[in-house]
């Protein structure tokens, strides 16, 4: 059984995956940060707590304890421009290794050490280019834009309801 959690845990948890050195793929890393400033200057940092990876592991679904929101962020090739927005279950299935897991996957950790999920959602922002050595795009950038003006709006009201009324279609 996990230890108890500290009592000051944020209430949503905000996790980005991404590789800073690839292109697009810092979408979610840059939008992090991004977010990590402008919720400090509104005064709202301390309803989340920001976590940024290069990819989303098995050790992940213990920042998901007690939460009250989960979001992860990514940045994906097939996403249909500018982002998808949308909730992510917890199926309980197996896991298939316990690296580059998807949040369906880490979610599902979850009632394996007996610990709720957290009702959880996926920010996928569409990307281009995902070498090795690239800077982001320009498209990228405009996404980015897009993504964080959601940001803005899903921590203004970091609310259940609010955030499912923000569901994008495909």
């Amino acid at each position: 059984m996990p230890e108890a959690l500290p009592l000051s845990l944020a209430p949503v948890v905000i996790l980005a995956c991404g590789n800073p050195s690839r292109g697009d793929d810092a979408l979610g890393p840059l939008l992090l940060d991004r977010l990590q400033e402008w919720l400090d200057a509104a005064g709202l940092a301390e309803g989340f707590e920001l976590i940024s990876d290069f990819q989303w592991q098995i050790e992940h679904a213990l920042d998901l304890m007690g939460r009250r929101l989960a979001l992860f962020i990514d940045a994906g090739m097939q996403t249909p421009a500018p982002l998808r927005f949308g909730a992510v279950p917890a199926i309980d299935a197996a896991i298939p290794g316990t690296h580059a897991l998807s949040p369906t996957a880490v979610l599902a950790v979850l009632p394996r050490i007996a610990q709720p999920a957290p009702p959880a959602f996926v920010l996928c922002v569409s990307g281009q280019h995902f070498e090795l050595g690239d800077g982001l795009s320009a498209v990228a950038i405009r996404h980015a834009d897009c993504a964080f003006e959601l940001l803005q709006a899903l921590c203004r009201s970091p609310w259940i309801d609010a955030w499912q009324a923000s569901i994008s279609g495909d």
